[in-house]
């Protein structure tokens, strides 16, 4: 009964580490987010940080990573992608973009980066179509994002980013249109 309850504390302080680097990632970026402000943050010293996920490098996979077979995460993940996408784009993304179709290097590493989304949400999906769900959930998206960004749709204008986002998540992540 011990060994459960003290298996049971190291989760809960595993995750408290885990959600911390989440909020210190999205908010300084991997250089920016440091082990001692994640171990403050989740009231850890910053050795437990490395003894629950091994390297900075290790944490933030995990941190990036969505949950195993959370359909749920995965809808807000994609909603959330949508939204970032709709906006406007970071200097460096609409440079990457702009290059993928005319320099090696861009194509490759646009396509690391999109594996990486499709594996990492596909994770996220049940069932047998999973993986093809989440590659349709991606390549919907840079669709949005150059139709949006690079050839600016018309209908872009009469379309609500919210509406848009919304059908689009529906879409991607179940085949059938949101209501």
């Amino acid at each position: 009964m011990a060994g459960t309850s003290r298996d049971a504390a190291r989760a809960r302080t595993a995750q408290r580490i885990l959600d911390a680097a989440r909020e210190e990632f999205a908010a300084h970026g991997y250089k920016g987010a440091t082990v001692r402000a994640i171990a403050e943050k989740a009231g850890v010293h910053p050795s437990l940080v490395m003894q629950h996920h091994g390297t900075k490098e290790r944490l933030f996979a995990s941190a990036a990573r969505l949950p195993a077979d959370d359909e749920q995460a995965a809808a807000e993940h994609v909603s959330d992608v949508l939204g970032a996408r709709l906006d406007d784009l970071p200097p460096q993304t609409r440079a990457l973009m702009r290059s993928m179709l005319t320099s090696p290097e861009a194509e490759r590493a646009m396509r690391d980066h999109l594996d990486r989304r499709v594996l990492n949400l596909s994770a996220s999906l049940e069932g047998d179509d999973a993986e093809t769900r989440a590659l349709l959930a991606v390549c919907g998206i840079l669709g949005l994002t150059v139709a949006r960004h690079f050839l600016k749709l018309e209908a872009f204008e009469r379309i609500s980013d919210d509406d848009l986002a919304a059908a689009a998540s529906a879409r991607f992540l179940t085949g059938k249109a949101g209501d």
